[in-house]
C-alpha cells in the first residue's frame, strides 16, 4: 500500500487532493490507515459469501452498512475538514454505498420455498 511504501498516491487529474487526504490527521484511525480498514471491510464482505445463506446475507448487510456509513463520514471530513477530494476515496465510497444497497436488498428478499 502507498502508506507503508512511503509513496505519494497517484491522483487522477492532479491537484494534490489525494496527497492532502493521505497526509491528513484523518488518514489513520488508532494508528491504522483507513485504506487498510477499507480493505478489511471489502475482505469481510467477500468472506461473508462463504457463510450459510441467512448468516451470509445478514453479515454482508451489516458490514456494508457500517462501511457505507464510515465512507460517508470520511467524505464529509474530506469536504469540510481537509478541503480536498481524493478520487480513490470517492470511488471507494460509491462502491461501498452500492454494495450496501445490494446487500440490504438481498437481505430483504424472502427466500422462495
Amino acid at each position: 500500500m502507498v502508506h507503508y511504501a512511503g509513496l505519494e498516491p497517484f491522483c487522477v487529474g492532479g491537484g494534490g487532493g489525494c496527497e492532502r487526504v493521505q497526509s491528513s490527521e484523518y488518514a489513520e484511525l488508532f494508528g491504522v490507515p483507513v485504506a487498510v480498514l477499507g480493505l478489511g471491510g471489502y475482505l469481510a464482505l467477500l468472506g461473508s459469501l462463504a457463510l450459510p445463506d441467512e448468516l451470509s446475507r445478514t453479515s454482508a448487510a451489516f458490514v456494508a452498512l457500517v462501511g457505507a456509513a464510515f465512507s460517508l463520514y470520511l467524505t464529509y471530513v474530506e469536504i469540510a475538514e481537509i478541503q480536498a477530494i481524493c478520487q480513490w476515496c470517492v470511488v471507494s465510497a460509491v462502491l461501498m454505498v452500492a454494495l450496501a444497497g445490494v446487500s440490504v436488498a438481498r437481505l430483504s428478499r424472502t427466500p422462495s420455498a
